[in-house]
């Protein structure tokens, strides 16, 4: 029997199903009496968790986030929460809210300025304190921010997106209502899904796979393909919204305990650079991903398990025991095109980006996941297909 050894961490408390936001009266009773919200300026309606807030009789506060996370963004919500003496943290929304709710409640607790504690960009320093009792309520089904320990800020001064990481940032309670997603944009549930789906492939292939969120990604990838194109053409599918409300979940509980891969670490600089959607840059580049790794892992026989797991991913993606990782790989990029995700030309990217797309992804903390090591000119044959 080898011997198994890894390491995993996740929130708290994780609470899970349709309704399941009433439970919140029960969850901050312990927290004390002043609450900052982090809520987004769109989606969804916040009425019903100020109705169950006002029922438990907490005083509020409310922080608007109405882009990506960036410095000063989140230096504003310190400063609101600092003036208003907030006991706790409630973060509701997507995963630009969650990443800021955390950001905001790892820094009232901790001194100096954000720039001090993100790596790759500023001086890397680990937190002294932990946060602030932090709820988080994601309102989308992708990023499963809601049991990382990472924050994703922008950093607009060098067009680059990094992480405030720190085991401090998980959430106290992370509350998962899958009904909270059913008012969700068709486009939104594309994109958020098909970062959710990324996050389950991705561990799944690293580099160095963790057994136990092995597990989570060989019940999540099926579940992945058989409901996601569900969510987007039938919104108010509940079993469909709720499934891959779980299939974020898993997918955030695995990219918290295994790393993720060169889609990841494309995605870093270029949200950084352009003005795209996170899920969509995952989206588009996915495929040729897929199919660079495993070409060139076929090419090495010293690699055969990696490649056995890219053909586990075709025959759960269609359902085939004979399907070869060809197969996968065109049934994820039809999913694309049949979900209107654009390639990355869409977003003003073109082969004269490439370098210094390359460049930055070179440093990423994802890069290091990918299953093998990538040249650039692997790099360049993975965003020309994802042009």
């Amino acid at each position: 029997m080898n011997e198994k050894q890894f390491d995993f961490a996740t929130s708290h408390q994780i609470i899970f199903g349709n309704g399941r936001l009433q439970v919140l009266i029960d969850v901050i009773k312990p927290l004390g009496q002043r609450v900052l919200i982090v809520k987004g300026n769109k989606h969804p309606d916040p009425q019903p968790l100020y109705l169950v807030l006002k029922t438990a009789g907490v005083d509020i506060e409310i922080f608007t986030v109405n882009r990506e996370p960036d410095i000063e963004l989140i230096e504003r919500g310190v400063i609101l929460g600092r003036e208003f003496n907030c006991d706790f943290v409630i973060g509701f929304g997507g995963g630009a809210v969650i990443d800021s709710g955390k950001a905001i409640a790892a820094m009232l607790n901790n001194e100096g300025n954000l720039m001090d504690y993100l790596e790759v960009v500023g001086k890397g320093m680990p937190l002294t304190n932990p946060s602030l009792p932090f709820i988080a309520i994601p309102t989308t089904a992708g990023t499963g921010s809601e049991v990382t320990k990472n924050a994703v800020i922008s950093v607009p001064d060098t067009k680059v997106k990094v992480s405030l990481r720190n085991v401090y940032l998980l959430p106290r309670v992370a509350i998962v209502d899958p009904e909270l997603t059913l008012s969700v944009p068709k486009e939104v549930t594309a994109s958020t899904g098909m970062d959710a789906f990324t996050q389950v492939i991705e561990p799944y292939v690293t580099k160095n796979p963790n057994p136990m969120v092995d597990l989570f990604c060989r019940e999540a990838i099926p579940l992945a393909a058989a409901n996601l194109f569900l969510a987007y053409s039938e919104g108010k599918n509940i079993t469909a919204r709720e499934n891959i409300a779980y299939v974020s979940l898993l997918g955030g509980l695995s990219l918290a305990n295994a790393k993720l891969g060169v889609v990841h670490g494309f995605a870093g600089p270029i949200g950084g650079m352009f003005h795209a959607p996170h899920g969509m840059i995952c989206a588009a580049i996915l495929p040729a991903a897929m199919r660079v790794n495993a070409e060139i892992l076929a090419d090495s026989r010293k690699n055969d398990e990696k490649s056995a797991r890219f053909k586990e991913i075709a025959q759960w993606v269609t359902g085939s025991e004979k399907a070869e990782i060809k197969d996968g790989v065109k049934w994820i990029s039809d999913l694309a095109k049949s979900m209107q995700i654009p390639g990355l030309a869409e977003f003003g990217i073109s082969k004269d980006d490439f370098p210094e797309i390359i460049e930055k992804a070179e440093n990423s903390s994802s890069m290091k996941g990918n299953p093998i090591d990538l040249t650039k000119a692997d790099m360049e044959r993975i965003l020309s297909m994802s042009l």
